[in-house]
Parts: structure tokens; sequence; C-alpha cells
């Protein structure tokens, strides 16, 4: 296979950047949320209404990038939503009362939507001028991103959150200032003309919309099984009367493997193609989790949870891809489907968990995941990077 253009080269390594540095801090924001709540003295419920806020923010944000990116747009775009989010996350930090929080939490999910879009379009563009496939490996460096923020976070457990938020944000903030320049580059010259002029719009294979909503449906089902695992893991492994840390180990798990299945994933799409890929990796998440859930067993639900990671780490990658065909608005339009299954998710798992029980509540992550090896040909038919 021919070697990657330089400017493609360059590009890729600038993207890798960013999504590394959007999985730190989500991380970090997630694992100090109870001493965010703890300093502005919130209830549960008001702790809801930020987090809801932040959610309205993101979905803005996406539909924001997904009407406004063009080429020429991508590095305000990119440098300006991770400078904002960086920001945001440092201020986040010093807010102490309900209105100071909604309202930074409202700008910072709309710098993480802007940014999550333009980054994703970005990474579709570089991946067509490298002509073989690179998306999976970049989420794998926002997995690795938020694996080490969860590490930082938790080795930083004695200092104030306040502290940690304030020079993780000023570092992150002050790394895109410094790659300013090379963000500056991502408006063209990693790729084609003729590919440039079909990924702006301008001559580009439309996206069906019955096909562009079949590939938010997947999406959501996706994500809906990653917050599962963020939400749920540890509470499925306590239920089965195992310690502190090992049912906090669950979420590592899950995480580690699906990096290490992203790591792996655009060297066997390259090989088998994206459905084929996509199908037989949802398989073994919904025949994994299927199986550690209905176990009464610990190591059964660990690995169950770490199957559940490796067979979905290509999904959302290849579903990004498959989008990207339609440009920014399709790539938005899918990211916007597949999030509201993130934030959903948990939620329907607790309903469900209520009325049955918690073994059939996760059952449902298990399902929709077959539900993306059945669907996945048709959605991915005629995907290339």
């Amino acid at each position: 296979m021919s070697r990657p253009p330089a400017a493609a080269r360059r590009t890729r390594a600038v993207l890798t950047g960013y999504f590394l540095g959007l999985g730190v801090v989500m991380a970090i924001w997630g694992a100090r949320m109870p001493a965010v709540q703890h300093a502005a003295q919130l209830s549960t419920a008001r702790l809801s209404l930020v987090l809801l806020a932040a959610a309205l923010g993101m979905i803005a944000g996406l539909t924001t990038g997904g009407r406004y990116v063009r080429p020429e747009r991508l590095p305000a775009l990119i440098a300006g939503g991770g400078a904002g989010l960086a920001g945001c996350l440092a201020v986040l930090g010093q807010c102490t009362t309900l209105a100071s929080l909604l309202l930074a939490a409202m700008v910072f999910g709309t710098a993480h939507g802007i940014l999550d879009v333009a980054v994703n379009t970005a990474a579709v563009r570089c991946q067509n001028a490298c002509r073989r496939p690179i998306m999976a490996s970049l989420h794998a460096a926002y997995s690795g991103g938020a694996l080490g923020g969860a590490a930082l976070a938790a080795a930083t457990a004695r200092t104030p959150h306040t502290t940690l938020f304030l020079i993780t944000g000023l570092t992150l903030a002050a790394a895109v200032l410094v790659g300013a320049p090379r963000t500056r580059a991502l408006t063209g010259a990693d790729q084609p003309a003729v590919l440039a002029r079909q990924l702006a719009g301008q001559g580009g294979h439309a996206v069906a919309a019955r096909k562009l909503w079949l590939l938010g449906a997947l999406a959501a089902a996706s994500l809906l099984g990653e917050g599962a695992a963020a939400d749920w893991a540890a509470v499925h492994l306590h239920s089965l009367h195992a310690t502190t840390a090992v049912s906090a180990a669950a979420y590592g798990l899950y995480s580690a493997a699906m990096m290490a299945g992203r790591l792996m994933g655009d060297k066997l799409t390259a090989t088998f193609g994206a459905p084929t890929v996509v199908r037989a990796g949802a398989l073994f998440a919904a025949a994994g989790l299927a199986t550690g859930v209905s176990a009464a067993s610990v190591p059964l639900a660990l690995a169950g949870w770490a199957a559940f990671g490796l067979g979905l780490s290509t999904t959302v990658p290849a579903l990004i891809t498959a989008a990207g065909a339609g440009g920014p608005r399709a790539v938005a339009t899918v990211s916007v489907t597949g999030y509201l299954g993130l934030l959903a998710g948990p939620a329907l798992i607790g309903a469900l968990a209520s009325i049955t029980t918690l073994t059939t509540a996760l059952l449902m992550p298990a399902l929709l995941a077959a539900a993306v090896a059945a669907l996945a040909h048709r959605a991915l038919e005629n995907t290339a990077p």
C-alpha cells in the first residue's frame, strides 16, 4: 500500500492530538463530577439540570457545526472548539453556584459539539487523502485520552477539582495555541482537489435520507451501549457482590478493550471491509454481554463487558465514515442521533430495571448490538475510505 502524502500524515498527527485532548477533558469532567456537585451544594436533581444544559449545548454545537463547516472554516472551528472546550473546563472548576454552572456547562457542551463535528469531518477528509482506513485509530486516541484522563483524576483524587480543572484546561488551551500553525493547514491541502470538492458538498455522493437515518439509528444503538457501560457496569458487578475496586474495573476493562479494538480496526477494515468487521464485532459484543450479564459470575461479567467494548469498537468510526460521503451535515446528523442514544440509554436501562431486573435491563444493549450486526451490511455497503 502506498505511503500517504506528507500533508495527510501531518493532518493525521494534528487530529490525533485533538481526539486525545477531547478524551482527556471528558474523562476528567465526568470523574470529578461529585466534587463539582459538593462545591456548589447541588442536589441530584440540580446536578441533572447541569448535565442537561451540557447535553443541550452539545446538540446545539453539533447542529451549528454541521450547518457551517466548510473546508476553509475547519481550522477556525477545530481550534476554536478545542480552545473553548479547554477554557470552559477551567471555568467550570471555579463555578460554585447553580446559575454559573448552567451557563458554563451550556457553553462547554456547545464547544464540544462544534469540535466533535469539525474533527470528524476533517478525519473523513484525511482518510480519503490517505486512501486507507484511519478513522478507528483516531477514535482510539479519544479512548486513550479518556483512559488517561480517568487515571489522572484518580491519581489526583486528593487535589481540589478546581486546581485539576484549571491546570488541565489551561494546559490544553496552550497546546491548541502552540499547534495553531498546523491547525491552519487543515483547509484542503491534505487531499486531492476532487475529494475536497466532494466532501465540501460540491459534487460528492449524497447520502439518501433513509440511509442517513439508518446510520444515525445504529450510532444511537452503539452509543446507548457505551452509556450503559459507563453508568451501569460497576452497578452490575456490585450486584454480584464484587468489591468496590473490582466493580470499578468493569468500565476500565470495557474502555481498554474498546481502545485495543480501535487500534486493530483500521487494518481489519482494510482487509475485510467495514460491513464485515462491524457485523462480526457487533455479534461478538452481543454474545459477550448477554453471557456476562446472564451468568451470576464476577469473572464472566468482567469478560462480558470487555467483549462488549471490543466488539463495538469499530462501529461508530465506520458509521461516521459512511456519513462523511454526504458532507458535514450528514456527519452532524449521525452524531446528534448517536448522542441521543448515549444520553437517553442509561435512563432507559434504569427505568427498565425498576420494573423488571437489572439483568433483564442490561440485555437491551446486547439486543441492540445484535440489531447493529443484522443491519451493518445495509448501512455500510459501498463504504470505502
